[in-house]
Formats: C-alpha cells, sequence, structure tokens
C-alpha cells in the first residue's frame, strides 16, 4: 500500500486518481500508524516552498518521513520533490528535508523562454538502469508546471530536460525519488513512472 502524505499542500486527488486507475493500493493520510504501515510513500506538493514546509513541520511529520526513508520508498511530487533537498530560495530561504544535496532556486534560463516552465517536455534519461524508468526512452513527454529547479550534483539526476537549461526532471538517491514534472498529468509515461514506483515494493 501507498500512503499519500496529507499535509494540507499537495494535489491529492489527481495522484489518488491515478492510482486508482492503474491499480495500485492507497491511502490519504497524515497519520504516524499508517505511514508506518504503507511500503512506500507518496509526498505530493503545490504552491510557495515556505509555506508547505511549514505545514508539513505543524503535522509533526518532518522526523517520521526521514525515518521511514531507511527501509521504504519515497516519491516527491512537483514541490514534493523540491521539498527532498537542503533547502529553498522561493521567497525566503527555506531548509527542505535534506534528503538529497542540493538547493532549489528560480530556473535560469534563455530569455525567449517562458517561466514558470509549464507544459510537455521531453526526457533525456541519465540512468537507464534507475527502476523508476523500465520501459521509458529518450524523447518520452511529461508535463511541467513550475518556476523553480534544483540544483544538485549530476549523481542525483536520473533524467533531466532541456529547457535552455538542464532542468532534473526526475532525481533519486537511495530509496528517495523525486519528479519534477507531474506524473498523474503526464499521460501513459506518468502512469508507467507510477507503475514502476509500486512496483518497488512488490
Amino acid at each position: 500500500m501507498i500512503a499519500i502524505i496529507d499535509y494540507g499542500a499537495g494535489n491529492l486527488f489527481s495522484v489518488k486518481n491515478a492510482l486508482e486507475y492503474i491499480g495500485e493500493s492507497y491511502i490519504i493520510t497524515n497519520k504516524k500508524s499508517d505511514i508506518e504501515k504503507a511500503d512506500s510513500l507518496i509526498l505530493p506538493g503545490v504552491g510557495a516552498y515556505p509555506y508547505a514546509m511549514k505545514m508539513l513541520k505543524d503535522t509533526g511529520l518532518i522526523s517520521l518521513i526521514k525515518e521511514q526513508v531507511a527501509t521504504k520508498p519515497l516519491l516527491g511530487i512537483c514541490l514534493g520533490m523540491q521539498m527532498l533537498f537542503d533547502e529553498s530560495t522561493e521567497f525566503e530561504l527555506t531548509k527542505g528535508l535534506g534528503l538529497i544535496n542540493g538547493r532549489v532556486d528560480d530556473i535560469v534560463t534563455s530569455p525567449e523562454l517562458k517561466i514558470p516552465h509549464m507544459g510537455w517536455n521531453e526526457l533525456i534519461i541519465n540512468d537507464k538502469s534507475n527502476p523508476l524508468l523500465k520501459g521509458i526512452s529518450d524523447g518520452d513527454c511529461v508535463y511541467f508546471v513550475h518556476s523553480f529547479m534544483a540544483y544538485t550534483d549530476d549523481e542525483n539526476i536520473t533524467a533531466h530536460c532541456d529547457y535552455g537549461v538542464k532542468v532534473p526532471a526526475l532525481t533519486s538517491k537511495d530509496n528517495v525519488y523525486g519528479a519534477q514534472f507531474h506524473p498523474e498529468k503526464s499521460g501513459e509515461t506518468g502512469l508507467t513512472i507510477l507503475r514502476n514506483f509500486g512496483g518497488l515494493t512488490k
């Protein structure tokens, strides 16, 4: 079972609908006992980084999430992915979960490219052995909506896209995975990635 962590700042229902569509069992919860019983975790997120981190802190789940990823997979989606990193400069310098080293900052790209980065973009795969990318090929498209991106070591970038700059699209370190795009809104490519994530514990 996948626990979708409900801390008041996530795109819960689009993720829920995608998991239902692919037949994955799930629970939407902020209860410690549910999260401890789950096989894997999804951390969704929309909105501003400082607000989302405050909401997550207020739930009292930060230490629990850090404990759980020692033994089970975690997938952060969009802002949820950004929260996996050490810190963000959005509005103010805010500490993140620190599960993947790096900083979240503005997308600095060519002047002719609009910010936010919104719409479909092609994946460029860096690590074809990553289990989330089984059945995914270079050029498969996924859907983005974001104005900030992660700046991290290349070894943490599983796949990226070209938006005038190398934008980390899928990141990973140990049991921790992050999708800057929305897999639940990315057609069959996104559903395949969600299936692969669900399959990590089967």
